[in-house]
């Protein structure tokens, strides 16, 4: 079904909605909270979250022509909601290794608080993003949107798990240097 006609269920509050949802998207949804989570169960009821969660913002929102990028976005808040909230009881590797690879390009002194600041971030490093080859894109946003593991990386890419190390390396130095020159405390 298309996404379009799908999001005229919701609109709708067509319970279908929901079930054409989980047929077109599920198994991503699934695959999305399980490569951060490693958990199956936990996968299926962030998913399962995902699905409630659109059903009630849809409507005000309608994103009749990015649905799948709407519903990973709010799989990938509600993953990162369960990860700080086991987080609370151990330590989560994922988030510790991938905030520790990325504090060596991230402005130190930044407030978050500060949403002017926030949006000029973001669209400093979308600039950033956009002048890398599709390849290193990919790589990037693969290991820090999507959490792949760097072996999950090698192996979509068919190379080496040291070439992805590197290249994420360079990335993340290239980056850096960028938000120095843009005047970010780094």
């Amino acid at each position: 079904m298309e996404d379009g006609r799908i999001v005229e269920l919701y609109l709708k509050r067509d319970e279908t909605a929901i079930k054409a949802t989980e047929e077109k998207y599920g198994a991503r949804l699934r695959g999305f909270a399980y490569s951060a989570l490693k958990d199956r169960q936990a996968a299926e009821e962030i998913a399962n979250d995902v699905y409630l969660k659109a059903w009630n913002s849809i409507p005000p929102n309608e994103p009749a022509d990015h649905l799948l990028p709407y519903l990973l976005r709010i799989a990938r808040q509600l993953t990162l909601n369960r990860i700080k909230r086991l987080s609370c009881v151990k330590r989560s590797a994922v988030l510790t290794e991938l905030t520790h690879e990325m504090e060596e390009c991230i402005p130190s002194g930044y407030d978050m608080a500060g949403e002017l600041e926030a949006r000029e971030l973001k669209r400093e490093i979308d600039a950033f993003l956009s002048r890398l080859s599709e390849e290193k894109r990919n790589v990037f946003v693969r290991r820090y949107w999507f959490f792949d593991s760097i072996p999950e990386i090698a192996e979509r890419l068919g190379c080496r798990e040291n070439r992805v190390k590197t290249m994420l390396y360079r990335i993340r130095s290239d980056l850096k240097t960028s938000l120095k020159n843009k005047g970010y405390n780094v």
